[in-house]
């Protein structure tokens, strides 16, 4: 009697535990299946976003470079003191202007882009200290660019480059 209980049960059992596993396989490729468009379709959404805002970035990292900053603030009539407040002004206000796009980039991105204007920043002063405050604007732009030319890598270039980097990654 047991021996025919177990002739019935452990085929039956069999059956049973196949099917279980066939079913679960099939609801566990499906999910995956449907993780993978939904993630296709997120980034159908993002990838458009965020490169935006690499772009809004760089445009960041190039206005704010002494070059471009110099020349687009440019006041020559107005005295050293009040040329470096215009320029710290500048800064502050692009980069308050761009601040929400670091949602969009990595870390490492959003903290050499911090870097960098934490470096401009630093030239303009320490080329402040040098000149008279009330020198003329233009003795503190030559300054500047003096101190651009002494340094070892451009403030805003390492920024820019793997900026440049990073998008060509997820393209």
């Amino acid at each position: 009697m047991v021996l025919d209980l177990l002739k019935i049960v452990i085929p039956s059992l069999l059956v049973f535990l196949a099917g279980y596993l066939a079913i679960e396989r099939l609801l566990r490729e499906e999910t995956n299946r449907r993780r993978a468009e939904l993630n296709a379709s997120n980034k159908k959404i993002t990838m458009p976003i965020r490169l935006q805002a690499y772009e809004r970035i760089v445009l960041f990292l190039e206005r704010i470079s002494p070059e471009s900053l110099l020349v687009r603030v440019n006041q020559p009539n107005i005295s050293s003191q009040k040329f470096h407040g215009i320029l710290l002004s500048t800064i502050r206000t692009e980069w308050e202007h761009n601040l929400s796009q670091q949602l969009y980039l990595s870390a490492k991105a959003w903290g050499l882009v911090k870097n960098a204007k934490d470096g401009v920043i630093k030239l303009i002063n320490t080329s402040a200290d040098k000149v008279d405050a009330k020198a003329p604007s233009l003795l503190l732009s030559k300054e500047i660019l003096d101190g651009v030319v002494e340094l070892e890598f451009h403030p805003t270039a390492r920024a820019i480059d793997h900026l440049k980097k990073e998008v060509n990654e997820f393209l």
